[in-house]
């Protein structure tokens, strides 16, 4: 059994999207960031950062943060969506680093400055969204050519879909995209992925 501790954010669903498509059964830990619930004694515990989400896995005894690393953990776990021969493998693990280092960082300071942010300062808005709109072409190339970010579908996509789902509430489009935006209206079909992206509900 997965413990998931968790909350309603990209990096949080992630983990509950690859929960429910490798079907493993999971218990789900709401840990409210906006409550601070990420700074207990119980949490920290878990994860000395004091960020979601973070698994105990009670079959290994493992604990285990970072959405990546743990995404990385539940592949190799259950033998899915990470490949095993060397050049796809890494093709993967690629772009999933590609998703931590700049698709992260990049989209979620974009959301902090447009959405809250005390103080709206446009330099930072309009930085944090210029990269964004680059990051975007630079999936849509990737995707010009394949249904998923690394032709099959894997963690790489699993990673990336909750951050591109943010781009109504970052004030975006996808029209400029296409490739992206038919990419990102695959997963969205996906009943998987329909249902992680309701944890915690």
């Amino acid at each position: 059994m997965i413990d998931l501790y968790t909350f309603t954010t990209p990096n949080g669903r992630k983990v509950s999207i690859m929960l429910e498509e490798v079907e493993l059964p999971y218990n789900v830990h709401k840990i409210d960031i906006t409550k601070g619930d990420q700074f207990t004694p119980e949490f920290v515990a878990i994860n000395p950062n004091s960020k979601i989400p973070a698994i105990i896995d009670s079959d290994t005894g493992m604990t285990v943060f970072e959405s990546g690393a743990i995404l990385i953990y539940l592949a190799e776990k259950t033998g899915q969506f990470l490949p095993s021969e060397q050049k796809s493998r890494f093709q993967v693990i690629e772009w999933l680093m590609f998703q931590m280092a700049s698709v992260g960082p990049m989209f979620g300071q974009l959301n902090h400055f447009k959405r809250f942010a005390p103080e709206k300062i446009p330099y930072a808005i309009e930085r944090y969204e210029k990269e964004t709109l680059r990051l975007y072409g630079v999936l849509d190339k990737q995707l010009s050519d394949k249904e998923f970010i690394c032709g099959d579908y894997s963690i790489a996509d699993i990673a990336t879909y909750p951050w591109v789902a943010s781009y109504e509430f970052q004030g975006l489009t996808l029209d400029n995209h296409p490739n992206l935006k038919r990419w990102f209206e695959t997963i969205q079909q996906r009943p998987a992925v329909q249902r992680g992206m309701a944890v915690p509900a």
